[in-house]
This record gives structure tokens, sequence and C-alpha cells, in this order.
């Protein structure tokens, strides 16, 4: 399979565990979604039973009022009677009987006047309507709720029977009335955060709301509409008052509700969205690299190239004076021409898997080190510690040697051409340790996370292709380590390199 069929497959692959992934997520949103919807919807439920409970309560306290109203008019016909009886009873007898139940009314209000509303006799006044001679103004007005029952005391002469509802009974009306605005404005406020309208018995005259917007509400076509949304959504509570009448309560699913069911389709654009422009971003940034790797990788062919021509050619030129030593000079070709052969090499083993064998690295160092002595600047001194017999392990020879000019030159850059470069080589158990130290100015802790990055540089001429190259030879072919060992500022750097002894190590 080559590189483009796996890519390809690859792209296949994350595409399908990310629209995977998102259809898990959106699942799982659908869920959380669906539970609080159940959890508001029970709460309602709750709300509207307790509402219920209430009403019927108040409602059962209404009815029992009216029956004490009832009783509160048959009392009052019963005076109106009593007061019939004493004015055509002679009886003493009947008349104290008569007398004593006019006296143990202490609750009901009643005045008795004549015909042009003269006021005979009253009970149970508030304090200063006593004094007052007829049923006039205010005090008729109290007493016209009811209508008067006539009481005839002589033929075709009639007294007239005004009372009305107990100071009493006014009172616990007036509580419940009071309840009964309590109870509505309640149910606006604490609707478990639904949005709640109150009407009257027309279902079109909104009395009170709540969890809506004041400001919106304010229009009237706004809230027609709303109430309009609610009968669609919910069958509204019924509540019959017997003074106040029927009322009816609209609610609907909360706006938090509402807003959760739009989630995952905000989550799934959000997705798709990030999805996008991380697209986008990461195929800049890998053309950009590979913009970079491409121009390093010219640049590095043009400078590996370039000094073994560079050198041919100057032994060319001094071939052609008289005099030249010609032995010395095509001995000097003859390597640099190896060089060239080395580097087409080196070149070849790039994208492809280079065969490992038992190398010398005593050898490699110090041919490396000899190549590129003499063509550094004569400020950089090379420190070669090793140990005494020859070091053996798995590697192969071009592509290694590749590594260490690259650590020589990263070196000598760092050290400006002037300072020591010391190679230091170890062994322990199966591996080959190989420290290259220089004493340059050092790597920053936030630089060292990124030297072997592709592209990364920080001189103003380089391309950022050496130590990239280093680690993928190192890691991917040899696979070894190759990391650095200790960096300080003003102090140097110490790049250290792993390989294995044999396959077995």
């Amino acid at each position: 399979m080559d590189i483009y069929t796996k890519k390809k497959a690859w792209k296949t692959f994350l595409f399908v565990m990310g629209m995977l992934l998102i259809a898990a997520s959106i699942f799982y949103t659908n869920r959380l979604v669906s539970k609080f919807a159940s959890s508001e919807r029970k709460n309602v439920r709750l709300w509207a039973d307790a509402v219920h409970r209430r009403a019927e309560l108040m409602q059962y306290t209404e009815k029992f009022f009216g029956q004490l109203q009832e009783q509160e008019q048959k009392k009052a016909e019963l005076l109106a009677k009593v007061y019939n009886r004493l004015l055509v009873d002679n009886n003493s007898q009947d008349l104290t009987f008569y007398l004593n139940i006019i006296h143990d009314n202490k609750t009901i209000p009643v005045i008795l006047t004549d015909a042009h509303g003269k006021i005979l006799n009253s009970l149970n006044l508030k304090e200063g309507q006593d004094t007052l001679t007829y049923l006039t103004g205010k005090l008729r007005e109290e007493f016209s709720v009811y209508k008067p029952i006539g009481v005839e005391y002589a033929k075709g002469q009639w007294n007239y029977l005004y009372y009305k509802n107990s100071n009493l009974f006014t009172q616990l009306k007036k509580v419940l009335n009071d309840y009964i605005t309590i109870f509505m404005e309640e149910v606006a406020l604490n609707s478990s955060s639904v949005p709640v309208i109150i009407t009257d018995s027309t279902r079109k005259n909104i009395l009170l709301y709540g969890n809506l917007n004041e400001a919106k509400m304010a229009d009237s076509l706004f809230a027609q509409q709303k109430l309009m949304e609610m009968k669609d959504e919910n069958d509204p509570i019924l509540l019959d008052f017997i003074d106040v009448g029927k009322a009816y309560i609209y609610y609907k699913d909360s706006e938090l509700l509402n807003k959760m069911r739009l989630f995952p389709l905000a989550q799934l654009l959000i997705i798709f969205v990030f999805i996008g422009i991380a697209y986008l971003l990461f195929s800049l940034s890998r053309n950009a690299e590979q913009n970079r790797v491409w121009a390093g990788m010219a640049r590095e062919t043009a400078h590996q190239i370039g000094t073994p021509l560079s050198s041919i050619m100057a032994w060319m030129e001094l071939l052609k004076m008289d005099g030249a030593d010609h032995k010395q000079a095509a001995e000097e070709i003859e390597k640099d021409v190896a060089r060239l052969e080395m580097i087409t090499e080196r070149f070849s083993k790039i994208g492809s898997v280079p065969s490992l064998e038992l190398t010398n690295i005593t050898d490699i160092i110090h041919r490396t080190v000899d190549y590129l002595k003499p063509r550094t600047p004569r400020k950089i001194e090379y420190v070669i510690k090793l140990p005494k017999q020859d070091v053996i392990a798995l590697a192969n020879g071009p592509l290694f040697s590749w590594v260490l000019e690259n650590l020589f030159k990263n070196a000598i850059d760092a050290m400006d051409a002037k300072g020591t470069i010391t190679v230091e080589m170890t062994e322990e158990d199966n591996n080959v340790i190989i420290d290259v130290k220089d004493t340059g100015k050092g790597i920053s802790k936030t630089e060292q996370r990124d030297v072997f990055s592709p592209g990364y540089t920080t001189k103003k001429r380089g391309w950022g292709l050496g130590l990239s190259l280093a680690k993928r030879i190192i890691k991917e072919y040899h696979k070894g380590k190759i990391f650095i060992k200790q960096s300080s500022s003003g102090k140097g750097t110490t790049f250290r390199i792993v390989l294995k002894k044999n396959d077995n190590a």
C-alpha cells in the first residue's frame, strides 16, 4: 500500500470516527435535554396539581361562606317575622319570647324604619351610626345589598327591616378576597419558571402573568400572541370563584427548555464550523510545512554538494598552475568525488527504509571529524573522547554520518564559529551513547520543545531542516533516540544519541 492509499484510508477512518463521536455527542445531549424536559414537565404537573388543590380548597371555603350568608339571610327574615309578631301579638308570654330573640342577635346589623325612612329601632350598628334619625346616604347604601323585609303592623301600614351581612362575616369575606388575590399572584409568580397567563372568564382579558418579559407584555399584540401559543400547548386550569367568577390559567414550556431543544443543533453547527476551521488551518500549516521542507531539502542538497564542488574547483585551478602537486590534488579530488557519491547515497535513502548493519561507530566519528575539520573555521576545536577499542552498533553509515555533520554544523552556528566541540562515546548494557557537546550560547527551555520540528530555526538564513532530519534518521530508521541532554544559557548544549548494539537490544 503506497503512502497516498494509506493517507486516504486514514482520512476515511478519521472521518468515520469523527462522525461517530459527533453522533454520540448529539445523542447524549438529546438524552440530557429529554431528561430535563421530562423533569420540567413533572414539576409543571406538580405545580398544576397544587394549583388545583388550592383552588378546590378556596372553592370549598367560598361555599362555606355562601352557606353562612344564607343562614344570616334566614336570621334576618326571622327577625322581620319577630318584629311583625311584636306589633300584632298582645300575649305577654309570646312578647317576652320575641324580645329575647331580638336581644340574642349580636352579629347581624338591622335597622327598622317606617315607610318614610325614619329609623324606629336598630341593632349592632357601627359606632356613630346608631345616632342617625333617617336611613339615608352612605348608611342606606350599606343596607341596600339585600332587599328590605316589609313588616305590616296595621292594615296598609308598613315598617321595613333593613339588614346586611354581619361584621364578622364581612371581615372574613374580606380576608377571603385578599386570599384569592394573593393566590392568583402566587400562581403567576411561583410557577416553576414556566411562563403563565391568567385570564378572566372570557379567556381574552389578561388579569395576571408571570415569567414573561414585562416590556414586551405591555404590547397587546405580543400578549395575545403568547396567550394563543399557550392555548395551543396545554389545556388551561379552571378556577371557579363565587364572587370573582371563573378564571383560566394558561402555561407553556419554559424558555430554557425551548433553548435546550435547540442546543443539539447549535452544538452540531459549532462542531462543523470548528472542524472546518481546524481543517483549513491544518491544511495551511501542512502546506507551509511542506514548502519549508522542500525549500530546506533543496538548500541542504545545494549545501551538501556545494562543499565538495567548491573543493574540486579549487584543486582544478591549482592544477592549471605551474609546479602544482598533481598527486595531492588527485587525492583530494578523489575524496571530494567520494563525498559526492556519499551525498547521493544519503539522499537516495530518504523516504525508503535503509538497511542497518553492524557498523564501526568509532570509524564513522573519526572520518566525519577528519572530513569537516579542514573545512570548518580555524577557531573551532574538536575534542574526541572514545573508548580504546572500536565500538560496533547497528547503523547505516552514510545516514549516521549525516546526523553527526548536522550536529557539528548546529554547534558551529551556536558558537559563532569560535569554541570547542566535544564528542564523547560510551557503552552501556546493549546501547551505545554518543554525546555531542558545544560551548555555544545554549537553548532556552521553550526552544528545546521545537528544535526538532521541521522548519524551526533561530538563524536568519537557516532553513530548520538539519535537526529534523537527524531526529528522523535516528528515531525512525535506527529505532534509537536523540534528545537534548543538557543546555544552559551561555554554557553550551549537549545532544545525546542512543543506538542499539544489535537487534535484540
